[in-house]
């Protein structure tokens, strides 16, 4: 039972570790995108620039909080998974 739940925890984290890298790296690249349309626009035109900040930082909220979501769902994997009893007493906590 202990090797399968230490099996266990090191597939957690891994899966947490590379869950919360896509999820940094697509958001990453999101708002950069996001930013640079809005960049473009302010450019075009000028006078739109209030509008365009505006809805750009809100925007740029949402995708961060994708990014944050999969940071929860990967803590969750680390230190709220069914096993979590015998990871303790197999360290020895």
């Amino acid at each position: 039972m202990e090797a399968g739940a230490l099996q266990f925890f090191i597939a957690c984290v891994t899966t947490a570790g590379f869950g919360i890298a896509v999820a940094a790296f697509g958001c990453g690249i999101a708002q950069g995108l996001g930013l640079k349309a809005a960049v473009e626009g302010i450019a075009r035109n000028p006078e739109s620039s209030g509008k365009v900040t505006v809805t750009m930082l809100i925007g740029l909220a949402m995708i961060e909080s994708l990014c944050i979501y999969a940071l929860v769902v990967s803590l969750i994997l680390i230190y709220a998974h069914p096993q979590a009893g015998a990871i303790a007493a197999l360290f020895g906590h």
